[in-house]
């Protein structure tokens, strides 16, 4: 059945008139973009499927034109669209951070995490630097690849925090795993890091691990 021929109360678009956004699954939401589905599908099944495929929306949003291009229905507009708003949700939440105390609004940190590293299919070590104030200075991805003690040189973290003059970092980085739980690496990475930050005084404020949409604190471990 198509979306029109659904009951009013129900249609994606009308709900999230009546409702808020918050109150559409995700894939009422992707069928909103959609907008149309393909024969014998509505807009709200193509995401369904988006969705089993992918696993999630970060998934969707990590998927190559390629990969992207295998769902019928969907090609490299849609996938160009995707990244579009994929994009500039993540600057959005860069532009909040960067307008207030980051530990004041810690929840926006990890949303920005998930979003920049949940779905990347290889680990990236990314940096936060901020003032004295915590507020967003900038942020890098400093290196990729396995990561090791070997492969995330301290020196090269400690040279973009005296260039930006932070008072502080977040550091964080993904498991492609699907698996937040801290390595033994992670935890020494961690302690060379804050070892070597703590002789130019900026202090690591929070080390995050991502996994898809799940964002483990090295802080609220206790493990800083």
């Amino acid at each position: 059945m198509a979306i029109i021929d659904w009951p009013e109360g129900e249609r994606p678009r009308e709900k999230l008139l009546t409702q808020g956004s918050s109150a559409l699954s995700d894939a009422e939401l992707l069928a909103i973009f959609l907008r149309v589905g393909v024969v014998g599908k509505s807009a709200v099944d193509l995401a369904r499927e988006l969705l089993q495929v992918f696993g999630s929306l970060n998934g969707i949003f990590a998927a190559s034109l390629e990969q992207i291009s295998q769902i019928k229905g969907m090609g490299s507009s849609k996938y160009v669209q995707l990244q579009a708003i994929f994009e500039m949700s993540r600057r959005a939440l860069a532009e909040e951070m960067q307008a207030r105390d980051v530990m004041n609004s810690p929840q926006q940190v990890r949303d920005f995490l998930s979003l920049k590293l949940g779905g990347l299919p290889r680990e990236v070590f990314l940096v936060i630097f901020l003032d004295a104030q915590n507020r967003v200075l900038a942020h890098e991805e400093m290196f990729a690849g396995t990561l090791t003690q070997t492969s995330v040189h301290p020196r090269e973290i400690v040279k973009r925090a005296l260039y930006y003059n932070a008072g502080a970092v977040i550091l964080a980085h993904n498991h492609p795993s699907g698996v937040a739980e801290p390595s033994r690496a992670d935890e020494m990475i961690t302690a060379q890091l804050k070892t070597a930050l703590d002789l130019v005084d900026v202090r690591v404020l929070d080390h995050f691990v991502v996994a898809g949409n799940t964002t483990l604190s090295f802080a609220e471990r206790g493990l800083l």
